[in-house]
């Protein structure tokens, strides 16, 4: 039975079953599989392992051993393009110039072209964000994010006012982490911000804003350079 490997997608094809690239994870095309209250056929339940489990195929592809061979500044250079972010973004990230990203990223473009796996990863790299399908930024995933959309309604009812404003930060985490999201509406993940500019963000919904902006980052929802000079959205 001829078998087909998709590194762009993660797994291997065999007749009818579906077999993950990076663990002993298997599903059959001839059957569908429960979650919660939904039911997924092999391709869906695949990609949801994938994301879930490796945080995406691009992920798997970058950390497998010996698989692409790349460096650790070369697969940290691979993260931040998938996130379509411009060189100039990229530098002022990993504090260096402009010009060190560019020389990078000719360095990535010789690997990719010399074997099939870097090949694939340059396929994902081209795909759109949401296809990518990165792990939740988030570095534990529990109860507190089963929030449904009446919760979701109901809380920002509660706390937002016409103006936008949060007169009241709630102790309860489900209702934090909704009222998070509301203002995370508010940064574009193409940029940067520098520490003053989140507090403007911020200042525009709440008073405690220094509050605020520690929460966004314990909750894996913005992410700083060590010096806490540069802030941006944190997407994977």
């Amino acid at each position: 039975m001829p078998t087909s490997i998709d590194y762009t997608r993660g797994y291997t094809r065999t007749g009818t079953t579906l077999s993950c690239l990076y663990c002993e994870q298997q599903y059959a095309t001839t059957e569908v599989y429960p979650s919660g209250d939904h039911y997924y056929q092999a391709t869906a339940a695949m990609t949801r392992h994938l994301s879930a489990t490796h945080g995406g195929a691009l992920q798997a592809l970058l950390h497998a051993d010996a698989d692409c061979g790349l460096s650790a500044s070369l697969t940290t250079l691979a993260e931040l393009l998938a996130q379509g972010l411009s060189d100039a973004v990229i530098a002022q990230r990993l504090g260096v110039a402009s010009a060190t990203v560019r020389s990078q990223k000719f360095k990535l473009r010789a690997k990719v072209a010399a074997a099939a796996r870097l090949v694939a990863l340059g396929e994902l790299l081209a795909l759109n964000d949401d296809t990518l399908l990165p792990a939740p930024a988030a570095t534990q995933i529990d109860a507190r994010y089963a929030i449904t959309p009446a919760e979701r309604t109901k809380t920002l009812a509660t706390f937002v006012d016409a103006t936008g404003r949060i007169a009241t930060w709630p102790s309860k985490e489900k209702r934090k982490l909704i009222l998070l999201s509301y203002l995370m509406a508010d940064f574009d993940a193409h940029k940067n911000y520098s520490e003053p500019a989140v507090n403007a963000i911020l200042q525009q919904h709440v008073s405690d804003y220094v509050t605020v902006r520690r929460n966004l980052i314990e909750y894996g929802l913005l992410a700083r350079t060590p010096d806490g000079r540069t802030y941006w959205v944190k997407t994977a």
